[in-house]
């Protein structure tokens, strides 16, 4: 879903009103809506991919959670390892996976060992998974 189409158009009207008119300013719905309607709104696009938000942002979100109840600086410091590992894991897997792979290739060809056929995964890039990753980052590492 583009932001200048027929579908956003639709969209847009329907997530203002049942944020501003029918959840009754209760901020815990009128933030469920928001979720909900982001991970529609991304999941338009290809929803084989919403595995990947969804997985990131309830990782930090429950990581965030568990900084806020605890003050044992091993724990928060493990809490915040285990996120940074997951979220840039997925973000190295799929954006420079294939590049390091082919780089790797192309650097032995150079000294005379030619590697003919690199592990590729040639998946498509999620759209928008550097700016999702940073941001799921970001509320983790402030926790």
């Amino acid at each position: 879903m583009l932001f200048n189409s027929v579908e956003f158009a639709v969209f847009l009207p329907i997530v203002f009103i049942l944020y501003w008119f029918v959840t009754n300013r209760n901020l815990k719905i009128q933030n469920i809506l928001l979720l909900v309607a982001s991970y529609f709104f991304y999941g338009w696009w290809d929803w084989r991919f919403l595995f990947l938000i969804a997985f990131s942002s309830l990782i930090d979100f429950f990581v965030g959670i568990e900084l806020g109840r605890t003050g044992n600086k091993k724990y928060r410091n493990l809490l915040l390892l285990l996120s940074i590992t997951l979220n840039i894991g997925f973000l190295g897997l799929f954006k420079y996976f294939d590049f390091f792979s082919d780089s790797f290739a192309k650097a032995f060809t150079f000294i005379g060992q030619p590697i003919t056929d690199p592990a590729l995964l040639s998946i498509v890039l999620p759209v928008g998974i550097s700016f999702y990753t940073f941001q799921t980052l970001s509320y983790s590492i402030d926790g």
